[in-house]
């Protein structure tokens, strides 16, 4: 009786070891997520591998250590050499600092795990390495450049790479010019995205001006240069001073010459000054005729004078200018003064014409005749 009842005992025993949950062991532990910051790296690049493991089983399992295999991407950071137990239903994240070594393309750097009781957990993680780099072009500028005059220039920047970049800003350089602002920052650039910045750019000289596309992917800072060539040209744009209509008369001593200015430009003239130019001297009363500003198409008559030496044929009517930026153009117009005889100089006031002459006798002999007249009334 005693020996039956310790077989049942042993039977409750051994059905309760086999009913009792299993231990947990390394076939629980899976890996749940994995990521990359930047989420695309290029060639040389720095990168942080996120890897999240998790404990699927009831009982806490023990781990040894966790490594990161090199595959076209190396590790820079320690591995884990002690780990110690993960919990059940735990998470557990492992963080690597990774480095782009190899080329571009897709690799698979291998996530190890050794655990205390033998055994190991392997898994490839997927790094993607690109390098193609942000681009930069032109979309607006003057037909052609001009020494100290103002030019609007607008960049556009754009990214075509599959992430993000940050940290986007455009810097001028070099010599030669003066620009406003001395940088243009743009910020984050989505993938695929795009922005534009402007410049005010004044070219002191021909040179090239790079405009460098500075920006980073991750922490890694990268650049891209656009060189725009500066050369000096005439442009389509600007203000065109026609001089037409011309007379020529001659005047006491010298020349008077009428005319109109117009402006055949696209852009306004503004302080408009028309004078005789070398080997003319101007005189009074037009030395310098102002005009003003000239519209485009705009036209005003202006006047003046001068004298010139024995033998002169022409001489130059110089219109003198300036643009919206202050800066000061002339243009000049020919003019042809041989055929026209200058008038004497003792034509001017000095000597007294015969009309005046006849005037102020007149103007005598009437006073003379009212004090005659008044002397027979007394």
């Amino acid at each position: 009786m005693k020996s039956l009842y310790l077989c049942i005992i042993a039977l409750i025993c051994t059905v309760a070891a086999v009913a009792g949950p299993a231990s947990a062991g390394p076939a629980d532990i899976t890996v749940v997520s994995s990521s990359l910051e930047p989420s695309v790296l290029m060639k040389g690049d720095t990168g942080t591998l996120t890897v999240v493991i998790q404990n699927n089983g009831v009982e806490p399992v023990a781990i040894k250590s966790a490594r990161l295999y090199n595959d076209g991407v190396v590790a820079t950071s320690d591995p884990y050499p002690s780990v110690g137990e993960i919990g059940a239903r735990n998470n557990k994240t492992f963080t690597f600092t990774v480095r782009a070594s190899g080329g571009e393309g897709t690799f698979y750097p291998t996530f190890i795990l050794d655990f205390r009781d033998g055994g190991s957990l392997r898994y490839p993680i997927p790094v993607q390495v690109e390098n193609t780099p942000l681009s930069a072009s032109v979309i607006a500028k003057p037909d052609a450049f001009a020494e100290g005059r103002t030019a609007d220039i607008i960049v556009r920047v754009g990214n075509p790479r599959p992430n993000a970049a940050s940290g986007v800003q455009v810097v001028p350089q070099g010599t030669g010019f003066a620009v406003t602002p001395t940088g243009g920052f743009i910020g984050a650039l989505a993938a695929d995205g795009s922005a534009t910045v402007g410049f005010n750019l004044t070219p002191a000289t021909e040179a090239d001006v790079t405009f460098q596309v500075v920006w980073r992917n991750g922490i890694n800072t990268h650049t891209t240069d656009l060189v725009l060539p500066v050369t000096f040209g005439e442009d389509k744009r600007q203000a065109d001073p026609v001089v037409t209509n011309v007379e020529v008369t001659p005047i006491a001593g010298g020349y008077r010459i009428v005319g109109d200015v117009m402006n055949a430009g696209l852009e306004a003239a503004r302080s408009v000054l028309v004078s005789p130019g070398a080997p003319a001297t101007p005189t009074d009363p037009f030395r310098v005729y102002v005009v003003g500003t000239l519209d485009p198409d705009d036209i005003s008559s202006f006047e003046v004078t001068f004298r010139a030496d024995a033998g002169t044929t022409e001489v130059p009517v110089v219109v003198e200018y300036r643009d919206n930026d202050g800066n000061r153009y002339t243009a000049t117009t020919m003019v042809e003064v041989g055929r026209v005889a200058a008038a004497p100089v003792n034509e001017q006031d000095g000597s007294l014409p015969i009309a005046g002459i006849i005037v102020v006798a007149l103007v005598a002999l009437g006073i003379a005749g009212a004090i005659y007249y008044s002397w027979r009334r007394t």
